[in-house]
């Protein structure tokens, strides 16, 4: 009789499911029930403990498939970052156990659905530090696709979403365990949040239609080849009347203050297609120092900078690098450390003001937020993913952009050196999409209506709310622990 497949290996695999809903595939729909079998595996474990194995096997798997394209750049550290990852979901594998097992009743599956979202988003929150790396692959954020659904973000940010996603596997598992017409209608209603709000919520604001260009020249190794090929692309948009033309990532590999006539040349290429640039300079500057930085450039030369705030954990900074540094000699981490900017700016360009961001920085909810109360129209990002070429690193950094708008209630353009480049409306409606294979320079209108969200206004509502719940739960599980403990020491 063939052995049983352990449970943990199960797990690995119908963990990783949810993965697919993501770019490249963009199986949106995928998530309304994907992590069902996961649940199904997780309430299946014989102890709680083997049930928090399953969670973390399951969510390691996932982080794997969503993330399998940084094994070329930091090899078997992959496996341990997403073993490291994982295991913030003990909690909700445990509790998954505890409220889902055979012996759960109607009202412990109720009390799943509301404790298990609260679990899984207190674990995104806590991954989304920067130093951990920032919320890549949220569960929310596989709703990028379809504005629908993604509406639920501008409510209370990629949170929202991921807690009804959530929920709404939570129900279906109740369905199927206790075939329930209360667990089908929670289902219901979770999913139709977000229609409800993208129908019946504020329509954004109108607003003038702008013009912008995105300049793709590809992957090109040499710094001196990218900006002539980005220059040249760039020439090309004469007589197309575009009112921004936006650079990708390390576009442009020259300090300006220490080569005038790199500004000269840039600055006529300005007068030439009508339109200020965003190039991005990725170079060591007078004192000696390297950062990123986006620089808006006009017919007169510089028109002013944002220097790039979040840098990339290992890609752009070592933490603790006097104990970690020995990394960079076994793997592609920076050799010397980025120096960051002090945070977010609103840059204008003629009437139109922009908040530029540089590629991590797509993934940070706040940082968009900021943009928006500072003031800017338009939200830019600029991104350089050559290292993951071909790979669903780029679509998946490209569509962090629509949730970004959304969150934001503004429209984003999303430039990629080498791909993926996007537009998006403030609802999160794709504009425009250039893959990875794309080279040249497209011109997207984009109309700049705009909507204060309740997540603008709010702010991490959610997340605040899911660390109540479970401190509640918690309080009120420890508390029935209490009585019925005291109750068996009472003489009989």
């Amino acid at each position: 009789m063939p052995r049983r497949i352990p449970g943990w290996l199960v797990a690995l695999v119908v963990g990783a499911l949810p993965a697919l809903a993501f770019p490249a595939p963009s199986w949106w729909w995928l998530a309304w029930f994907g992590l069902v079998p996961f649940l199904l595996v997780v309430r299946d474990a014989p102890t709680p403990w083997a049930a928090s194995v399953r969670a973390c096997c399951g969510v390691g798997g996932f982080v794997l498939t969503t993330q399998y394209w940084l094994l070329a750049y930091i090899g078997p550290l992959l496996v341990v970052l997403a073993a490291g990852f994982a295991a913030l979901w003990l909690p909700w594998g445990w509790l998954a156990h505890r409220l889902l097992s055979a012996h759960a009743g109607i009202g412990r599956t109720a009390a799943a659905v509301v404790v298990l979202p609260s679990a899984w988003v207190a674990a995104e929150v806590v991954r989304s530090w920067p130093a951990l790396g920032g919320s890549w692959a949220s569960l929310g954020a596989s709703q990028s696709s379809q504005p629908v659904t993604l509406a639920s973000a501008s409510l209370g940010g990629v949170w929202l979403t991921s807690f009804l996603l959530v929920a709404a596997n939570t129900a279906l598992v109740g369905v199927i365990v206790h075939r329930g017409v209360g667990a089908l209608v929670v289902f219901v209603v979770c999913a139709a949040v977000g229609p409800a709000w993208y129908l019946m919520g504020p329509a954004p604001t109108d607003g003038p239609t702008v013009r912008v260009a995105l300049v793709q020249p590809g992957d090109i190794a040499d710094s001196a080849a990218r900006q002539a090929a980005s220059e040249a692309l760039t020439a090309t948009l004469d007589g197309r009347r575009p009112d921004l033309v936006v650079w990708g990532e390390s576009s442009v590999g020259q300090d300006l203050d220490n080569h005038p006539e790199v500004l000269a040349r840039l600055a006529e290429l300005s007068r030439r297609v009508g339109a200020d640039l965003l190039v991005n300079v990725d170079a060591r500057a007078a004192g000696g120092g390297i950062s990123k930085s986006a620089v808006l450039i006009g017919p007169r030369g510089s028109v002013g900078s944002y220097r790039k705030t979040r840098l990339v954990p290992f890609g752009e900074y070592v933490p603790l690098r006097p104990l970690f540094g020995w990394i960079t000699r076994h793997s592609k981490a920076a050799a010397e450390d980025r120096q960051p900017g002090t945070g977010p700016v609103v840059l204008h360009a003629g009437t139109l003001s922009i908040g530029p961001l540089v590629s991590y920085e797509t993934i940070f909810s706040d940082l968009a937020r900021r943009e928006a109360r500072l003031g800017a129209d338009l939200l830019v990002y600029q991104s350089s993913t050559s290292s993951f070429q071909g790979s669903w690193a780029q679509p998946q950094l490209a569509a962090q952009a629509a949730v970004r708008a959304v969150e934001a209630g503004r429209p984003a353009v999303h430039a990629g050196l080498s791909g993926d480049s996007a537009a998006f409306d403030s609802r999160g409606r794709r504009l425009a999409w250039c893959p990875s294979d794309f080279r040249g320079a497209v011109v997207v209108d984009v109309p700049l209506a705009s909507v204060d969200t309740p997540y603008q206004r709010l702010g991490d509502w959610v997340p605040m709310a899911a660390f109540a719940i479970l401190g509640g739960f918690g309080g009120f599980a420890l508390l029935l622990w209490h009585r019925t403990a005291r109750g068996a020491r009472l003489p009989g």
